[in-house]
């Protein structure tokens, strides 16, 4: 195939360039590049403006919002986002628990659920994780108990990204104890966080932060109608969920933009006569980086243009795979650069650039993307198996 953008996308690609840096502004771009967005104010304007524009969910059915893009349209808007420092979409709204709505809830729930979704009028966490229930997610233990019209959840939910600030869960629950195969027993819910009986717990993480949390639940009654299609059907749409939350999260755009500063902060770090951009050894890392940067862009395009009929494509667990270690090696370098100005984290009153201060935490935040939407080791168990055919 021709790896090179037709006239009518290269058109399309500008359209988005164009709209990414003139209809966001500024000052949220700025701290979307800088790992400083005031949450959850940044991310709730920057959707209501994309869903303003119909630019939030074009993945999503037309009826619903989506757009009559072609896959390689569909790979442009986000790496145009990307590049111009956008947030994305909510994943957990836009990527997540709109399509499992879109595609197996009730015409009632698509019409309750799907519009302020799209808006961010409903902020959306996932519940599936568990103490232990992780990788082996279908050994999860939080109960879901039919009761009349209602059912009554027992159980904890860990690792929960954002719930601080949720409205709703989506989450999966054991409804058949008893059926044959773990898979067979699992249910789709979605609980008001608000209910009584939902406690969140939040979680200090190794950078410092409160990202992620745990969340209980102790008699939390949910209405039958929160059920998103057939019960214990709902390990297949967890397992539409995840293929979902894999596609796009190469990031390669953002990847790029760090590369770019580490360029330019490079060119003006001195060192001996000359800058350490000059020096060969640091010159030659970035230089790799950029080559394999490349490499994997190319290959992804390759796969966005082959994706036309609709069919999975295993080379996607080679993106992820890839796409999460550069993106790693892409806050390593800025670490590196920031040096002994990286101690310095969260202090005003030290003569430490912003920058350097966010780029240990961010090194040490970023260890979780070679895990999320399946771990390295599985996405090397797909590579051998289904490419290599091992």
């Amino acid at each position: 195939m021709h790896l090179k953008l037709s006239d009518s996308d290269v058109a399309f690609r500008e359209e988005m360039r164009t709209f990414f840096t003139t209809e966001i502004p500024k000052e949220i771009r700025e701290r979307a590049a800088a790992g400083t967005s005031i949450w959850p104010d940044d991310m709730v304007a920057v959707q209501r403006k994309l869903n303003e524009h119909g630019l939030a969910v074009p993945k999503w059915p037309a009826e619903f919002g989506g757009r009559d893009w072609t896959p390689v349209q569909k790979h442009i808007w986000q790496n145009e986002m990307n590049l111009a420092s956008v947030l994305e979409p909510l994943a957990f709204n836009v990527d997540m628990v709109g399509p499992v709505i879109a595609n197996f809830g009730s015409q009632e729930l698509k019409e309750r659920f799907l519009p302020p979704t799209a808006n961010l009028d409903i902020w959306w966490c996932q519940g599936f994780s568990e103490p232990e229930a992780g990788s082996d997610l279908a050994s999860l233990k939080t109960k879901a108990v039919r009761d009349g019209d209602h059912y009554v959840v027992n159980g904890q939910k860990t690792w929960t990204t954002m719930a601080q600030y949720a409205d709703w869960i989506f989450a999966l629950v054991r409804t058949n104890p008893d059926a044959p195969k773990r898979q067979a027993g699992i249910s789709f819910l979605l609980i008001d966080m608000k209910s009584e009986g939902v406690t969140v717990r939040p979680i200090k993480l190794i950078d410092g932060g409160f990202e992620v949390n745990e969340v209980f639940f102790e008699n939390v009654r949910v209405p039958v109608e929160n059920l998103v299609g057939e019960e214990n059907a709902g390990w297949g749409y967890a397992k539409f969920l995840l293929g979902n939350e894999r596609a796009g999260v190469t990031r390669a755009g953002i990847t790029k933009n760090r590369l770019t500063a580490a360029k330019e902060l490079a060119a003006k770090t001195p060192v001996g006569d000359g800058t350490l951009l000059q020096d060969p050894l640091f010159a030659a890392r970035l230089a790799e980086l950029e080559n394999e940067l490349l490499a994997l862009e190319l290959t992804q395009l390759r796969v966005v243009a082959s994706s036309a009929d609709g069919k999975p494509d295993p080379v996607s667990s080679v993106l992820k795979l890839r796409g999460s270690e550069l993106q790693q090696a892409a806050t390593e370098i800025l670490a590196d650069l920031a040096g002994v100005d990286s101690l310095a984290v969260n202090a005003a009153d030290i003569a430490s650039p912003g920058w350097a201060q966010e780029s240990v935490p961010t090194y040490l935040n970023f260890r979780k993307v070679s895990i999320y939407s399946g771990s390295s080791e599985v996405q090397r168990t797909i590579i051998a198996s289904s490419i290599l055919g091992l």
